[in-house]
């Protein structure tokens, strides 16, 4: 295992595509912070470091998807996957060593964002949220993040064609963003809206009537549920400092876990060229 992760570590530091990715988000999080910072001003408002801070949690999954795929796939494609099996490395440790790789390949990207993010502190200021808080919220985006590692390994490694597990990937990541914000919408939706009247001044605001759009009930607490499950409604939430720290960490961790587990089971017993 320790030489694989060193080859594995070693081999990433030369990725193009790691340090492409890495550049990508440095400048992505610079332009994102320098943003909040001209649109408090405009406002009016002090704001607040936190409002921005945390975005990165919403985007890192495509970030992993890319490093994720090129990583895994560029072993299939140039045979060295195949050679670590000849030379007696057990298939179990090579499926662990490239998600512990991307893993921390994917903790470099978002150390990177959260580093260049500082350069709004001059003029938003430190977290509100305190050192507590702040620590609750990193710590459910490493777990965030270990969790869409552990999605984007399993494709990688069951899809022999690169480009299908880096289009594979990402598509996933796409479609499970896009339900993720279908359902936090549905959420959002007001219990009650203002009805819209004709007179003869014009448009007038009417009585509040019940809007055919709000979730509630089960179906309600079954959305919410996802929201902290899925890895995308964790980042939405998390962008919108909405958070609810044990489930989502939990729910990370769990599906990091049942994935690697079968994962490394169809892995096993993949048939490799």
């Amino acid at each position: 295992m320790c030489k694989l992760l060193t080859a594995g570590f070693f081999r990433l530091w030369k990725d193009k595509i790691f340090w492409i990715c890495m550049g990508i988000m440095c400048l992505y999080s610079l332009l994102y912070m320098r943003n909040g910072c001209r649109h408090a001003s405009l406002s009016g408002s002090a704001g607040s470091l936190d409002e921005y801070y945390f975005h990165f949690t919403v985007s890192i999954g495509i970030f992993c998807a890319m490093t994720t795929g090129m990583f895994i796939g560029t072993e299939y494609s140039g045979g060295t996957l195949r050679n670590k099996i000849v030379t007696g490395h057990r298939r179990r440790d090579i499926y662990l060593s490239g998600f512990i790789c991307v893993f921390c390949a994917s903790l470099l990207l978002m150390a990177v964002w959260l580093a260049a993010a500082l350069v709004a502190v001059p003029q938003l200021g430190v977290w509100k949220m305190g050192a507590a808080g702040l620590s609750m919220y990193l710590l459910a985006a490493v777990l965030q993040t270990a969790a869409f590692c552990a999605m984007f390994t399993c494709v990688g490694m069951l899809f022999a064609s690169r480009t299908a597990g880096v289009v594979l990937s990402i598509f996933l990541f796409l479609g499970l963003l896009l339900y993720a914000a279908t359902l936090y919408g549905s959420l959002n939706q007001p219990e009650m809206t203002n009805s819209v009247e004709m007179t003869m001044n014009g448009i007038a605001t009417g009585n509040p009537v019940p809007n055919p759009y709000y979730v509630s009930g089960l179906r309600r607490s079954i959305y919410e549920l996802l929201m902290d499950v899925l890895p995308t409604g964790q980042g939405i939430l998390m962008w919108q400092l909405e958070i609810h720290p044990l489930r989502m960490m939990l729910s990370s961790v769990i599906i990091t876990l049942v994935i690697t587990a079968g994962g490394l089971w169809a892995f096993n017993r993949k048939k490799l060229k």
